[in-house]
């Protein structure tokens, strides 16, 4: 048994270590297990083909490639512009202003692509040129960006949470997107908090602030783009349509927005994004369908039973294993792809959270939100690397820079632990 316990963790964490794809390192501790089990010459081709194959087979994931798409159709059609200019003639005029900006653009950005590495490409040339354009050191621009980015999976759509409801057993894509919502807005709450104390003190610049007609004509520009997330959520809030569906309808309103409306994006660039898209989602789909077979050998070893009964032993207390989780959490989330972590920690951990009464809504929203905190952390930190690329800045002046972030965000992470009612109250308000 401790040998398939350091198998299944140790060297799975040692070959992202040493940079290996998440589904390249998971599927070869998976061949390893399975040659430990039967041998080379019984290997069980047919369980390993029957479990990869049909974890892919579910409604639920149809969702993800269509929130890729009508991100990029977003991105690449002016949408995210008009947001971004929009936002900062709202708040632009607090100290601080166009950090301010950027984290309003990135929660209006949330509600339609679900992704925060997209969040930090997409929006993150737009935003950084335009802070420094205005006075504010590189370095600074580029970490409120990547630590804007963050909320984009938090506030509904999501990807990451989408992931989690494929795995988790009875829990409903709707609810748990929903639960997201106020959490979200709190993390921008955080950082804008975060923003304003390091603007005041560094005496960054602020907007005028903005006369009517000024206003007015930002609004009339980015009305129909401030649609979407309204669209989206509204939609799924009143039961028009469920999260799948919504990520259909995202996808066909920004086609018809950046296509025929704005006119940004033309016929002949649709194949384009459509590769991207479905480079990205295979990406995506191909994570789910082999970490499924990990699950599947992580349970047969008995290793979740064990877990059970090694923290039972020292707790029963829902706080407490949540406060253990949460560091699991935040460590794997450091060398881990969010997605690929999701789809093997939840069958790992879900007989205990069972066994101590552990809401996994609940669960699922503390544990995504551990994971974008991952994407701020070396050494996997995809939103660290991105905007680093776009900000043209060494990775380690990007890290010194997000420091001061890190605090808003597990504040708000630690508040979302001891006070699950703060997820949980908008979905049980809507289902009373």
């Amino acid at each position: 048994m401790a040998v398939k316990l350091f198998v299944f963790i140790v060297l799975l964490i040692l070959l992202f270590c040493l940079g290996f794809g998440a589904p390249y390192a998971i599927g070869a501790v998976c061949l390893l297990v399975l040659t430990m089990n039967y041998g080379i010459a019984d290997f069980p081709f047919h369980t390993l083909t029957q479990k990869v194959v049909n974890s892919g087979n579910s409604f639920t994931l149809v969702a993800i490639p269509f929130f890729l798409l009508a991100g990029k159709l977003m991105n690449t059609g002016g949408i995210t512009k008009r947001i971004f200019r929009f936002c900062n003639t709202v708040i632009g005029w607090i100290p601080g202003g166009l950090g301010h900006a950027n984290v309003l653009a990135s929660v209006v950005f949330a509600g339609m692509s679900g992704s925060a590495v997209a969040d930090a490409a997409g929006l993150g040339s737009i935003e950084i040129h335009a802070m420094e354009d205005a006075g504010f050191d590189t370095p600074f621009s580029a970490a409120v960006t990547a630590a804007s980015s963050t909320i984009g999976p938090i506030i509904p759509p999501s990807i990451p949470l989408v992931v989690y409801a494929c795995v988790a057993q009875n829990v409903s894509v709707s609810t748990l997107l929903l639960s997201g919502f106020v959490p979200g807005v709190l993390m921008a709450v955080g950082l804008s908090v975060a923003v304003y104390l390091i603007s005041v003190h560094r005496q960054y610049p602020k907007q005028p602030f903005p006369k009517l007609k000024v206003l007015w004509d930002d609004f009339r520009h980015a009305f129909l783009s401030l649609l979407t997330p309204i669209l989206l959520i509204g939609g799924m809030m009143s039961g028009v349509f469920t999260a799948t569906e919504a990520a259909v309808v995202s996808a066909i309103y920004a086609f018809f927005l950046t296509v025929f409306f704005y006119r940004e994006v033309k016929i002949v660039e649709l194949f384009g994004i459509l590769i991207e898209t479905a480079r990205e989602s295979a990406s995506i789909l191909f994570i789910v369908c082999i970490s499924n077979m990990y699950g599947y050998l992580l349970t047969r070893a008995q290793i979740p039973a064990l877990l059970v009964e090694a923290v039972s032993g020292f707790t029963t207390s829902p706080v407490v294993v949540l406060m253990i989780l949460n560091v699991v959490f935040l460590v794997i989330g450091c060398f881990m792809d969010a997605n690929a972590a999701i789809l093997i920690l939840t069958p790992a951990i879900w007989p205990l959270i069972t066994s101590v009464g552990i809401d996994p809504t609940h669960l699922g929203l503390v544990m995504v939100l551990n994971l974008m905190i991952g994407l701020l952390t070396p050494p996997v930190g995809m939103c660290l690397f991105t905007v680093s690329r776009v900000a043209k800045i060494p990775l380690e002046k990007m890290i010194r820079a997000v420091l001061p972030f890190y605090i808003p965000l597990l504040a708000c992470l630690l508040l979302i632990t001891f006070c699950p009612s703060i997820a949980l109250f908008l979905p049980r308000m809507l289902a009373g």
